[in-house]
């Protein structure tokens, strides 16, 4: 079975039905991304069925110098900034990564799997939306520092910092939400 890289290479090349393989593979990883970006499940089917459709437009950008979800993601977030410009076109972009969302309800409240899972995951539509990305893309995305730090341009040192202030203030929510203190 091909990985990843080897299928875009193809669908590069002009294989384009081989975009299914990566549909296939990485739909629902991407479809979650969103939803905990967004908190909108129609919007979140939305920009993953927009995500495979510009991998396809833009297959020729491909260069196959890091991992293709690397690439994938990289697309994802200029995909996630350009609806967030499009719907707050009056706010600038930095304003709406470090504005904390509304704390009305969304549906990420409504797990299955316990309060325990519902406390996190209202915890995480508490915080800013950089911090909530940076945690996706680390904990729940399972990519590396090195593949986050090419994603945000930074340094691997700066993603750790992310991370570790993201978490902070993740569990400060969450206690605050379970009735507990600092």
């Amino acid at each position: 079975m091909p990985d990843d890289e080897q299928v875009m290479v193809q669908v590069k090349n002009g294989r384009v039905e081989m975009l299914a393989i990566l549909f296939e593979r990485h739909h629902v990883r991407i479809y979650n991304f969103f939803l905990r970006l967004t908190a909108n499940r129609p919007l979140s089917e939305d920009l993953t069925q927009e995500l495979f459709l510009r991998i396809l437009k833009y297959r020729l950008s491909y260069r196959g110098e890091s991992k293709f979800s690397t690439w994938m993601y990289q697309i994802a977030r200029n995909l996630h900034i350009d609806q967030l410009r499009s719907s707050h076109p009056d706010m600038a972009i930095d304003d709406l990564y470090e504005e904390p969302p509304c704390p009305q309800p969304g549906p990420a409240q409504k797990t299955e799997n316990g309060q325990e899972a519902d406390l996190l995951a209202r915890a995480m539509e508490r915080l800013p939306l950089r911090k909530r990305e940076v945690l996706l893309l680390s904990r729940f995305q399972n990519l590396k520092y090195g593949e986050i730090a090419g994603l945000l341009e930074c340094s691997v040192e700066n993603v750790k910092v992310q991370v570790h202030r993201s978490l902070k203030e993740l569990r400060r929510h969450y206690l605050e939400l379970q009735g507990g203190t600092r």
